[in-house]
């Protein structure tokens, strides 16, 4: 779990606007590279610690990197994109719930 909020962090701190990300392609596979450390990361979990907190997305972070994985010549920048704008933040929240209510520290 502190994977995920690391790999976050870490677009978080890096991305600012579309124009950034279309730019710079090391910055675009960077960021990539992090959504799929956080895939990894979410299939790492066990069971029933995604049992628990069940609002968290779980299959569909898996299932991003496995697209990215396993599809490396057809990636939807797009996409990523989306990822990063819209779906980090409410991910991210939800992340930092886990961690406080685990009793997990940054």
């Amino acid at each position: 779990m502190l994977d995920i909020s690391e790999a976050m962090a870490a677009i978080a701190n890096r991305v600012k606007t579309r124009e950034d990300f279309d730019g710079d392609e090391v910055l675009r596979v960077w960021c990539l590279h992090h959504i799929v450390v956080i895939g990894e990361a979410a299939s790492r979990v066990s069971d029933a610690l995604r049992g628990r907190y069940p609002v968290l997305p779980w299959r569909r972070v898996i299932a991003m990197r496995n697209a990215v994985v396993h599809g490396y010549f057809e990636v939807d920048w797009d996409q990523v994109w989306t990822v990063v704008e819209r779906d980090l933040e409410p991910l991210r929240v939800e992340v930092e719930k886990i961690l406080s209510a685990e009793g997990w520290t940054m």
